[in-house]
């Protein structure tokens, strides 16, 4: 099959991922698959370097000063759309609303629902649930989400785990990349996606000021963030919040690829206090490192992760549970880390290309 998957961006988002980690399993199993992306800001490549069987085409994307998020978007797809040539693929997999709206008609993974107040966005998100020819979720709680509100049935795939990579920087041969973070930031809980409201990230900042009551020198980290969207305002929130408790945060941004596995290894915890979520994935690699988690109790998050993670009490409990659960992250007390290891390491990139290839050769069968 000739295949393209087409993602919104280069940079490091739980979609982007996804879309490079299912071509390139797709490729080792005999496929030929182009990976179509919007270059924004200049960028020319993705994050992380890509495997040369699968094809890359990044599509320019200039930014304009002081352009807003609804027409932003617009002109995401009005881009994509114009670039994007079809004419040689057997199938076309959207994997978010951007790229569903660029090429109407084509299979959409859905990885998470969102809830919009611009009218772009509001069009553009359920659009992209309405018209794709098919529908992917990453879990049954996504699925069911989407059956709710739209009626339709998707196929569930799980997200793949790059379990290895992550178990790796836990090991022997990554001391020094986890001393040299300790080294910097001493004991420390790790956000990962940057200060979000769907991230929680203020929820996770109020329990980790409860935890170092008990723990004086720990520190938080957040990393990644890079968006679309204009998270300002909550941003603003964060830092009014963090300067009221008077602790101390470090926000890296993006991490580089290779750097990112020896950061997750060397947390003391990782906080998932997301209020959405398709699968979570951060969570899953920082499991496959036995780093602890403590994730919101949300429908996925039980589905998903079971009892290989704390689960804290949605709402205004989560920051109270969160701190109970770091403390007992320090003691030793929590799930076993090799539930989660184990759990990690049973979701593989080429069990979800496998899943996709049985889907696309249905829908190429039903077609024809």
């Amino acid at each position: 099959m000739r295949i393209a998957l087409l993602t919104y961006s280069t940079k490091p988002r739980g979609g982007v991922v996804h879309t490079l980690e299912l071509a390139e399993a797709l490729a080792r199993r005999g496929e030929d698959v182009t990976v179509w992306t919007l270059g924004r800001g200049g960028d020319q490549a993705f994050f992380r370097p890509v495997d040369p069987s699968v094809r890359v085409e990044v599509v320019p994307f200039a930014a304009q000063e002081r352009e807003a998020v609804g027409p932003r978007i617009m002109r995401s797809i009005r881009t994509l759309a114009a670039a994007f040539d079809r004419s040689g693929a057997d199938v076309v997999h959207a994997e978010d609303c951007i790229t569903a709206n660029a090429v109407p008609g084509a299979i959409r993974t859905v990885h998470h629902l969102d809830t919009f107040t611009t009218p772009e966005l509001v069009a553009c998100h359920d659009r992209a649930i309405e018209r794709p020819s098919a529908l992917v979720t990453v879990s049954r709680s996504v699925a069911a989400e989407v059956e709710a509100g739209w009626g339709r049935t998707p196929t569930v795939i799980p997200n793949g785990v790059d379990a290895a990579r992550f178990a790796a920087a836990a090991g022997p041969a990554s001391d020094a990349a986890r001393a040299a973070w300790r080294a910097r930031f001493g004991e420390y809980l790790l956000v990962v996606g940057g200060i979000e409201p769907r991230k929680g990230t203020i929820d996770a900042l109020e329990g980790y000021a409860l935890a170092r009551r008990r723990h004086p020198d720990l520190r938080l980290v957040v990393a990644g963030g890079e968006t679309l969207f204009d998270y300002a305002g909550y941003r603003q929130r964060f830092d009014r919040r963090r300067e009221q408790l008077g602790v101390p945060v470090e926000v890296l941004g993006t991490v580089d690829h290779e750097a990112l596995p020896s950061l997750v290894a060397a947390a003391r915890a990782v906080p998932f206090l997301s209020t959405k979520e398709g699968f979570g994935l951060s969570a899953m690699e920082a499991l496959a490192a036995g780093v602890p988690v403590v994730a919101r109790d949300l429908p996925v998050v039980r589905e998903v992760f079971g009892r290989a993670v704390e689960r804290v009490p949605d709402g205004a409990g989560a920051a109270h549970g969160m701190a109970e659960a770091v403390d007992r992250a320090f003691t030793g007390v929590g799930p076993e880390p090799s539930l989660g290891r184990t759990l990690a390491s049973s979701y593989s990139w080429d069990a979800a290309a496998a899943a996709h290839q049985a889907l696309y050769a249905s829908l190429l069968a039903s077609r024809a």
